[in-house]
């Protein structure tokens, strides 16, 4: 009998009481499961806090679910709809691409374009082989005949490829072409390399183009008995201009199409301009065939568009700058936008309070893959609340399903320690169909820019720790923030970073004091313009985390479930995008860091990134600032100076990553600092952003800018901002049971900024000092 396993997601992640929710379940050995509602209120099981807590809530959609084994088509193609059959030539034809392989070889047969049936060995196309060779062949539903090139391709350098076939004489060609630039690939022209091949050969019978076999860039269509058609020989690397043509075109022809990139006229079918349908706000699917009958291609798993193409000449950097020179359409055999799962239920949500809900699915014992918690998060229909958490989704997407543990050659020694494997750890990683985060790489070795919650998102769970730090992380340690609002009765809504980016402000404005969480740490400009506009018109807002406000990021108007980013030449990252291709293609604005384009979070948020560190947390020291009369309240009912020496996430609240205060980047000048951490170990150190020259020093030991700092600043109209500056300080809210001075401290911030009118310690100037 088949091991029992449940994964499932929901298509929407924020909904309102009566709005309708869809779940989508996929499960091994068993074709049931127990559905329960559960409001999620504390997601860390750490003995030293109050344990794992959920609340069942009735529901009309509680109890059995029947259940299948669901299939998930991996990898980025194009599809071409050709109803009338313009791309089953019956006779003579040519093939044209340019290419940029990513990958070739390694056993793994890679399809550029064609119309070809793999399970069927119908139709024709032009691969890659396993073995890195370029290949033109088609098959009649029994053989298959092909032709082969004289030398491989190499990876990361850019060919112009192109195959004929002469229904007369059935004389096929193939011609291979290096079309580097100085820019462009990855070898100079002083590279001793062939990159040439032309060969020819008869072929021993003619293609079968049969109507049911699509056309395809990128893949070529398969069969399984029990999950149908689906795509597979996916291409690993990009594409620019492909053409086809019903005709054989000449060598003088296809060397004026390598030179120039424009397609003769005479006998065109369709000719894919990938350069066409840039705007100032980026680009979408679909490719334009700008050929007779307008057979246009559309991106199926979210094709990475804004990339350079074959004739990129390294001046202009941006598509907008220079679109022609943008043609390259990157794709990846392991990329999933939308797993496209059968609809398991529909419900519509009944009357309830804001907060974080999941359905919780259980089979067999409900252990390790035999649970699973679909996670959305509920708001208010008419927001009422004086508190407001806005629930970083956009930071869950950059995690979600990470591979760190086992991929990141760094890991382990950034973490301190060795990762402690879960079987859900493993089951993940083995499993190409749960998709990677932003913090992984594709096969091919390209970052992965996309990532999307209409898919199981195994970290995106309560209870779930991060294998290579032994932590919550993300949403579970949010929960933290969570269980704190509840155990102290505050009446508080939930919104989420995808209702930020798309109501602005709006979102924000109807409360009198928001609290982030614990890692806010990828924020578009929207959700960014929002934040500093709700703080400049008096809103009041606390920052309970580190590194936050640092990527910009984008979302695809038509698709909010999907996020993009572009990891540059700067920031703590994790991969770094190609010289060119820095720019978003869903909003075309550039990537990477907010410091880099002018806006570090210092300016909003008073605090800044400035170090991580996993194998330790230390406690914050009260500094002279905080008995300042304008502040000396944050403190009321603490006693001595030390602060969170204790807590969830490594044993105290200063830790895992953290932010200083940093007036040469923007910290408002009346800006008081009211605790800081310090005596962090040398696994903390300085950003690498931070740094012009690497030097002896820059760890936590000697570097004195290696700390959180803990700020407070008044705005305009009555508005506020406290800022912890570490992403460990929520998860010492727990200790003991919520009794602890890290609770007061923030208990006596959220008193304060949820009441309207003038704050605590108002009638004191900036200038006036009072010290202890």
């Amino acid at each position: 009998m088949a091991e029992k396993k449940v994964f499932g997601y929901a298509d929407k992640i924020s909904v309102k009481p009566g709005d309708d929710i869809s779940f989508f379940v996929h499960a091994d050995g068993t074709d049931v499961v127990d559905a329960q509602l559960v409001r999620l209120i504390h997601g860390d099981a750490h003995p030293a806090g109050p344990g794992y807590r959920e609340e069942e809530i009735a529901c009309e959609a509680n109890g059995v679910w029947r259940v299948r084994k669901q299939f998930t088509q991996v990898g980025s193609f194009l599809t071409v709809a050709d109803p009338e059959q313009r791309l089953a030539p019956n006779g003579s034809f040519s093939l044209c691409i340019f290419v940029h392989p990513n990958s070739p070889g390694g056993g793994r047969r890679q399809c550029l374009l064609g119309k070809w049936d793999a399970f069927g060995n119908r139709g024709y196309g032009l691969w890659l082989n396993p073995d890195g060779f370029l290949e033109f062949g088609f098959g009649d539903g029994h053989e298959v005949d092909y032709l082969d090139a004289e030398v491989p391709v190499l990876k990361n350098n850019w060919y112009f490829v192109a195959a004929t076939f002469d229904a007369t004489t059935g004389v096929a060609t193939l011609y291979q072409e290096g079309v580097a630039t100085r820019y462009n690939s990855l070898l100079s022209k002083v590279a001793n390399v062939d990159f040439r091949s032309h060969v020819r050969e008869t072929l021993r019978f003619r293609p079968v183009n049969p109507p049911d076999v699509p056309f395809l860039l990128a893949g070529a269509r398969d069969h399984h008995t029990l999950r149908g058609d689906f795509v597979t020989q996916c291409l690993n690397g990009k594409l620019d201009r492909p053409a086809v043509f019903d005709r054989v075109l000449t060598h003088d022809e296809l060397d004026r199409y390598r030179d120039t990139g424009l397609a003769p006229q005479n006998g065109l079918l369709a000719y894919w301009d990938t350069a066409q349908g840039y705007t100032a706000q980026g680009i979408g699917d679909r490719v334009i065939d700008v050929g007779p009958y307008g057979l246009h291609a559309e991106g199926y798993n979210r094709p990475v568009r804004a990339q350079t193409g074959f004739n990129w000449q390294g001046r202009d950097d941006c598509f907008r700058l220079a679109p022609e020179q943008y043609g390259g359409i990157e794709f990846h055999d392991d990329a999933i936008i939308d797993c496209k799962w059968e609809l398991t239920r529909s419900i519509k949500l009944p009357d309830l309070r804001s907060g974080a809900y999941a359905f919780r699915l259980r089979t067999g014992d409900a252990k390790g893959m035999r649970e699973e918690y679909i996670v959305f998060f509920v708001r208010s229909v008419a927001p009422k609340a004086p508190i407001l958490f806005l629930v970083p989704t956009g930071s869950y997407l950059a995690y979600a399903n990470e591979h760190l543990s086992f991929d990141a050659e760094i890991m382990q020694p950034l973490a301190g320690q060795s990762p402690i494997l879960s079987e859900v750890d493993i089951e993940l990683y083995q499993t190409a169909e749960f998709g990677l985060s932003l913090y992984d790489h594709h096969a091919d070795g390209a970052g992965v820019c996309y990532s999307t919650y209409r898919r199981p998102i195994l970290n995106m769970r309560p209870k779930a720790r991060m294998s290579s730090m032994g932590v919550t992380w993300q949403f579970p340690a949010d929960l933290s923030i969570i269980a704190w609002l509840e155990h102290m009765g505050y009446d508080y809504d939930l919104t989420t970073d995808e209702d930020l980016h798309r109501e602005g402000a709006d979102a924000l404005k109807p409360y009198n004091v928001v609290l982030s969480g614990t890692h806010p740490e990828y924020t578009s400009e929207a959700m960014l313009d929002a934040t500093e506009d709700y703080i400049a018109a008096g809103g009041r807002f606390i920052y309970l985390g580190g590194n936050g406000f640092y990527w910009n990021v984008g979302y695809h108007s038509d698709d909010p479930w999907c996020m993009e980013v572009r990891k540059l030449n700067s920031g703590m990252r994790a991969w770094q995008a190609r010289p060119g291709e820095y720019y978003l293609a869903t909003t075309g604005q550039k990537s990477g860091l907010w410091k880099d384009l002018g806006r570090p979070p210092q300016k909003i948020f008073g605090v800044g990134f400035i170090s991580e560190g996993f194998d330790s947390a230390r406690p914050f020291r009260r500094m002279p600032d905080s008995w300042h009369r304008r502040v000396s309240w944050i403190m009321d009912g603490i006693e001595g100076e030390i602060i969170g020496d204790f807590g969830l996430a490594q044993g105290a609240a200063g830790g895992i990553e953290i932010d200083r205060y940093d007036l040469t980047l923007g910290t408002p000048p009346h800006s008081l600092i009211v605790a800081s951490s310090g005596g962090h170990s040398d696994n903390y150190q300085t950003v690498v952003e931070e740094v012009l020259y690497p030097y002896p020093g820059l760890s936590g030991s000697h570097d004195y800018r290696v700390r959180a700092d803990m700020v407070y600043f008044t705005a305009p109209n009555d508005g506020a901002v406290f800022s912890t500056g570490s992403i460990a300080f929520s998860q010492s809210l727990p200790y003991q049971n919520f009794d602890n001075n890290v609770s007061r401290l923030l208990a006596n911030v959220v008193t304060a900024f949820s009441k309207p009118g003038k704050l605590p310690g108002w009638a004191w100037s900036a200038e006036e000092k009072q010290w202890r």
